[in-house]
């Protein structure tokens, strides 16, 4: 595969061993083992949970930036700003309260928080 670490298709052939890169979300999920009746076993991501948001609102302050969505924004345009990689997106979701990463830039005139580089752990929202 084009663009990934060496280390990352060793380990795809190593039993048990992580599947995503190190830039996905689910990079640090826990991955689980199934064993299907003929003895096969199939490898699936635990669910990603993500801590619960903070109630007091500067909690975390400095951990995220604003940013005021314009018309025509999208979150992948916003990974692509922000870290350089429109698949990142992801992160700007996980820092603000949606259900669906369109509910980002639905708005124009919304602010949403953009997490700062290395203060939420795989990207999610510190509590």
């Amino acid at each position: 595969m084009a663009g990934t670490e060496p280390y990352e298709n060793a380990l795809d052939a190593i039993p048990g061993a992580h599947p995503y890169p190190r830039s996905s979300r689910y990079h640090d999920a826990e991955i689980g083992v199934y064993r299907q009746p003929d003895g096969t076993e199939v490898r699936y991501t635990k669910r990603r949970l993500l801590p619960r948001i903070a109630a007091d609102a500067d909690a975390d302050a400095d951990d995220t930036q604003p940013h005021t969505v314009s018309a025509g924004e999208r979150p992948d345009l916003l990974g692509q700003r922000y870290f350089g990689d429109p698949g990142q997106w992801w992160q700007i979701a996980d820092a603000n309260p949606v259900l669906d990463p369109r509910e980002l830039t639905a708005e124009p005139g919304s602010e949403i928080d953009i997490p700062r580089a290395g203060t939420f752990p795989q990207g999610g929202r510190r509590v």
